[in-house]
C-alpha cells in the first residue's frame, strides 16, 4: 500500500501531530504521495473514533482519480472504505469512512450540519489553487471548530503553498510539516510561439517536434476546450507518427473520457493529451514524459460594476508553470517545453491569484447568510471578500428575493440554497415551480450552465444563435425521444445537461411533464426571474438598455432584434456596449408580471428647457428602463418648486422679472455683501441658496418664466430683511446722496467695488471730500459732469480735485459755457443745479 513513496517518511511525524493538536500544514513536493497515502494513514487513529475523514478536491476528476487510488490500495472498490462525492455522482456506502468531496459539496455538508458531528478530520488539499468554495469551505470549517467542534482535526496540504499564512489562520501552535517529492530532473526548453502564428498551430508543431524528439507520452497544456479542439484538428490534419492516440481532458467531459484520457496507453502506444489545468495537480497519468504548456489559463472575472462576468485568459504563475512542468517527471527523467521566452517567465506572477478576488460573489453571499453571517469579517479569511462585489453580490440577492433589507437570509432564501446552483437560476427554479414550469426551468436551468454544450439557432452568427428557445425546445425533444442529438451537438454535454434537468427537476418535486404548457414567452419570463438586472430595452438606435444601467446589443441581425425587450443570461461586458451572447425576448406585459416586485412608481418633475416650464411626469420603471410614462395631474408641489428653482438656475437670473428698483436694490445689497461679508449673499450671477431660500414663499401656484413676469423681484428681496438690515441698508448704501445743490443724486451700485455719484460739476461747489458710503469705509466714485452732462473729471479724491485740476478744468468750460456759473474758488461758491446761481 504506496510503501515507496516519499510521503511515507512523514507520516510517523504527521500522526503523533495530530494525536497532540488538531490543526497542521502539510508541505508536500509533487510526487511525494500526499493525496493517496494521508488520509488512509489516518483511519487507524484513535482519535478518529469511527467517525470519518473528508477530504476535499478542487476538481470532480481528481476527487473521483484519488477515491479510486485509495480504494484499490485497500483491495476494494469505490464505494466501499473509500467513496466520493461529486456533483451528479456519488459513491458511498454506509461503510464508507472516507470521503473525497468537491468544493461545493463540503460547503452542503458543513451547512446541513455545522457541527460535522460525524466527521474527525478535514483534509483541505491542493489549497494552493485558492478556489472560492475551497476559502469558504475553510472559514465555515474553522468556525465550526470555534463555535461548536474544538476537536476537529484539519489538515491543509499543498505542493507550492506559502505555509505561514495559513498556519497563522488555523491557530497559534499549527504545526508545518515538509516532504520532499520524488520527480526526476525535468530539462525545459523555450519555445516562444512567433507572434504571427496561432496558439493552436504552433502547440500542433510542438507537439510533432516533441514526439519525434523524446519518448513517452505527452501532456499539453491549454488555456480552454475550444483551443484543445482546435488543436486536435491540427495534429489530426498533420503526420503524426504511427501508433499515437489524441485525447481530450477538461471538466466538463463525460468522466468515461475522463478516465479514458487518464488511462495507461495500450502497450506500443503512445498518447497525447491536451487537457486544460484539470491536470496540473492531483492526477497522475501514467506514461508522461514529456510536458508542452502554452502558459495560459482561463478564468472568470467579475465586475462588480456592471455585475457581469467574463472569461478571460492570462498567462499563468510562475508556481502554476512549475507544477505543470513537474507532470513530466513523475516516472522517469523528462522534457517541458514552454511556449514562451525565458525572459517572459522572469515576468510572471509568483503565484495565482486567489478566486475569491474576482469572482462573483453571489453564491458566497447566500452561503453565509445561510450559515447566519452578515459580513464576511465576522468570520477568518486568508483573502477576505472585496467590499465593493460583496456589497453588489447582496443587492442581486435581495432582488432575487433570497435576502431581506437587513441582510438576513429570507425563507426563498434558504431553499434557493438548497439546490446547489447559483443563486440566480435557483430562484428562476423557485418561482417556475410555483408557475407550473418546473421542468422547462430546470432544463433551461441545465442549458445555462452549459450553453456550448448544444448548438442551433442563426447560422449568420456562426452557429448557435442568441435566441436560447430553439436551445430548450432542443434539449426538450433529445430529452423525451431516442432522436440523437441535433447536429452540432456535444453529446455528452447533452446526456449531462438533462441528468442535470432531471435532478433539479426532482429536487423540486416537480412531475416529469409540466402541468402548464410553455408558450413564446415563457423563455424570457423565466430568465427575468434568474436575470432582474438584465432586462434590457431596446432604443431607437437598436441597441438596448439594461435595467442595471448598462448598455448592451446583438451582434448581429437576427429574429431577436426587433423585441422591444429582451432578457441578456450572457453578456462579453467588454466595450461601451456589452454583446449579447444569449436571450430571450419578452413581451411588455410580460416585464410587467415578471418584475412587479422590482416595479417601482415615480412622478418625475423636471424642467423643460424647450418650453420653459416644470413638466410631470408618472413613470412606472424597473431601474434605468422606464416602462410606462404619462403625464402627471397633480405633482408634488415640492418637486414642482424644486424644478422651477432648477429652470431659474439653468436659463439665468434674467429669467426673473427685474425692474429698475428691484436692480437697484440688489445691486445695493450686493455691495453690502461684499463690504460687510455677514450681510446674506443674494444676487451673484446664478441663483444662490440666500436667493432661492427668499424665493421659495412667492411660487406657490407657479410653473412656467411666464408665471414668474408676477413676481415683484423688490418685494422679494427686501421680504428676507430684517427692520434692521434695512435701517442698516438705507444708511450704508443709500439710493442717493444729497449733494451741496440740495439735489438728491441716485447712486450707481452695478459695480459693488465702485459705487458711482455722476453729478454736475457745479452742484458740488462748497463740497470739500468725497462722499463715502459702507459706514464711512467706501469713497464714492465722481463722475464729475459738464453742463452737457458729460464727464470731465473721473475721481475719488475730489479735495485734490479743488486744488489740482478744478481751474484747467475751468478754463476749458468756461470758454465752450461762458453762460454758466465759473467760481474762482469753488470751496467758497454757492452750488447750484442751474447755470448760475440763484440772486436774493
Amino acid at each position: 500500500m504506496y510503501t515507496d513513496l516519499p510521503i511515507q517518511a512523514i507520516i510517523p511525524e504527521l500522526q503523533q501531530c495530530f494525536r497532540e493538536q488538531d490543526t497542521a500544514v502539510l508541505i508536500a513536493e509533487p510526487g511525494a504521495g500526499k493525496t493517496s497515502v494521508v488520509p488512509l494513514a489516518m483511519l487507524e487513529q484513535p482519535w478518529l473514533e469511527g467517525k470519518k475523514i473528508v477530504m476535499l478536491e478542487p476538481r470532480r476528476l481528481a476527487a473521483r482519480s484519488a477515491a479510486s487510488r485509495m480504494a484499490a490500495a485497500l483491495g476494494e472498490k469505490t464505494g466501499q472504505t473509500v467513496g466520493y462525492r461529486v456533483r451528479m455522482d456519488t459513491r458511498v456506502s454506509s461503510g464508507t469512512r472516507i470521503e473525497v468531496v468537491t468544493e461545493g459539496v463540503l460547503t452542503r455538508m458543513l451547512q446541513q450540519d455545522q457541527g460535522l458531528e460525524d466527521t474527525a478530520m478535514i483534509i483541505f488539499d491542493e489549497f494552493h489553487e485558492r478556489h472560492l468554495h475551497g476559502d469558504l469551505g475553510l472559514a465555515l470549517a474553522l468556525e465550526s471548530r470555534a463555535m461548536l467542534r474544538p476537536d476537529l482535526k484539519l489538515l491543509v496540504m499543498s505542493a507550492t503553498l506559502d505555509p505561514a499564512p495559513v498556519s497563522s489562520l488555523l491557530g497559534e501552535g499549527t504545526r508545518i510539516v515538509h516532504c520532499a517529492g520524488r520527480t526526476f530532473p525535468v530539462e525545459t526548453r523555450y519555445v516562444p510561439k512567433p507572434a504571427a502564428v496561432e496558439l493552436e498551430s504552433w502547440t500542433a508543431r510542438t507537439v510533432i517536434r516533441a514526439l519525434t524528439e523524446e519518448q513517452g507520452d505527452i501532456l499539453v497544456f491549454l488555456p480552454g476546450a475550444r483551443e484543445i479542439h482546435r488543436t486536435e484538428r491540427e495534429l489530426m490534419q498533420a503526420s503524426l507518427p504511427a501508433q499515437v492516440n489524441v485525447h481530450t481532458l477538461y471538466g466538463s467531459m463525460a468522466a468515461e473520457k475522463q478516465d479514458e484520457a487518464i488511462r495507461a496507453a495500450a502497450e506500443g502506444w503512445r498518447k497525447v493529451v491536451l487537457s486544460t489545468s484539470i491536470a496540473e495537480s492531483s492526477l497522475t497519468i501514467p506514461g508522461v514524459k514529456v510536458v508542452v504548456d502554452a502558459g495560459l489559463s482561463r478564468a472568470s472575472s467579475f465586475s462588480a460594476r456592471t455585475g457581469m462576468s467574463r472569461l478571460v485568459t492570462l498567462p499563468v504563475s510562475k508556481a502554476s508553470a512549475d507544477q505543470r512542468r513537474g507532470r513530466a517527471g513523475r516516472i522517469a527523467p523528462g522534457v517541458c517545453y514552454r511556449l514562451w521566452s525565458e525572459e517572459a517567465h522572469g515576468a510572471l506572477p509568483d503565484t495565482a491569484r486567489p478566486e475569491i478576488a474576482s469572482a462573483d460573489l453571489a453564491p458566497l453571499a447566500l452561503e453565509l447568510a445561510a450559515w447566519g453571517v452578515q459580513s464576511p469579517a465576522e468570520l477568518s479569511w486568508l483573502d477576505i471578500p472585496p467590499d465593493a462585489a460583496y456589497a453588489q453580490a447582496q443587492a442581486l440577492l435581495r432582488q432575487l428575493g433570497g435576502l431581506d433589507d437587513a441582510g438576513r437570509i429570507t425563507p426563498l432564501g434558504r431553499r434557493m440554497n438548497t439546490l446547489g446552483v447559483h443563486p440566480r437560476l435557483a430562484s428562476m427554479l423557485l418561482r417556475a415551480a410555483e408557475l407550473g414550469l418546473a421542468s422547462y426551468a430546470s432544463t433551461l436551468a441545465a442549458l445555462l450552465q452549459e450553453p456550448a454544450g448544444l448548438r442551433s439557432g442563426s447560422a449568420s452568427a456562426g452557429g448557435a444563435g442568441v435566441d436560447l428557445r430553439p436551445r430548450v425546445e432542443a434539449l426538450l425533444a433529445a430529452g423525451s425521444s431516442a432522436m440523437p442529438p441535433a447536429a452540432g451537438a456535444d453529446g455528452a454535454a447533452v446526456r449531462r445537461m438533462l441528468q442535470e434537468s432531471r435532478q433539479l427537476c426532482s429536487a423540486l418535486g416537480g412531475p416529469a411533464a409540466d402541468p402548464v404548457q410553455p408558450d413564446e414567452d415563457s423563455c424570457g419570463l423565466l430568465l427575468s426571474f434568474a436575470y432582474p438586472d438584465r432586462i434590457a430595452q431596446r432604443r431607437e438606435d437598436g441597441r438596448y438598455l439594461l435595467s442595471s444601467g448598462r448598455g448592451v446589443q446583438l451582434g448581429v441581425i437576427e429574429s431577436l432584434s426587433r423585441s422591444a425587450y429582451l432578457v441578456a443570461a450572457e453578456a462579453d461586458d467588454q466595450g461601451a456596449d456589452a454583446r449579447i451572447l444569449l436571450a430571450a425576448p419578452l413581451q411588455e406585459q410580460t416585464v410587467l408580471r415578471a418584475a412587479q416586485h422590482l416595479l417601482h412608481e415615480e412622478v418625475q418633475v423636471a424642467w423643460d428647457r424647450t418650453t420653459r416650464s416644470v413638466r410631470a411626469h408618472k413613470r412606472q420603471r424597473i431601474g434605468a428602463l422606464i416602462i410606462k410614462e404619462s403625464p402627471a395631474a397633480q405633482p408634488p408641489e415640492e418637486q414642482v418648486l424644486e424644478a422651477l428653482l432648477t429652470g431659474i438656475r439653468l436659463e439665468g437670473l434674467d429669467m426673473l422679472p427685474w425692474s429698475k428698483t428691484s436692480r437697484q436694490l440688489a445691486d445695493r445689497m450686493h455691495f453690502l455683501h461684499k463690504h460687510l461679508p455677514e450681510w446674506p449673499d443674494l444676487i451673484e450671477d446664478h441663483l444662490t441658496d440666500e436667493l432661492a431660500e427668499q424665493l421659495t414663499p412667492y411660487l406657490t401656484g407657479m410653473r412656467s418664466a411666464a408665471d414668474l413676469k408676477r413676481l415683484s423681484m423688490h418685494d422679494v428681496l427686501l421680504g428676507g430683511l430684517s427692520w434692521t438690515q434695512r435701517q442698516q441698508l438705507d444708511e450704508e448704501a443709500p439710493t442717493h446722496i444729497l449733494v451741496p445743490s440740495g439735489s438728491r443724486i441716485p447712486v450707481d451700485y452695478s459695480n459693488s467695488d465702485d459705487p458711482v455719484l455722476a453729478v454736475r460739476l457745479q452742484e458740488m461747489f462748497g463740497q470739500q471730500e468725497t462722499p463715502r458710503i459702507g459706514g464711512g469705509r467706501v469713497p464714492i466714485t465722481l463722475h464729475l459732469l459738464s453742463p452737457a452732462q458729460r464727464p470731465v473729471q473721473v475721481t475719488r479724491d475730489l479735495a485734490n480735485f479743488w486744488r489740482e485740476t478744478y481751474f484747467e478744468v475751468k478754463k476749458d468750460l468756461k470758454g465752450r459755457y461762458p453762460k454758466h456759473y465759473w467760481p474762482d474758488d469753488p470751496l467758497e461758491a454757492t452750488a447750484t443745479n442751474r447755470a448760475k446761481p440763484r440772486t436774493t
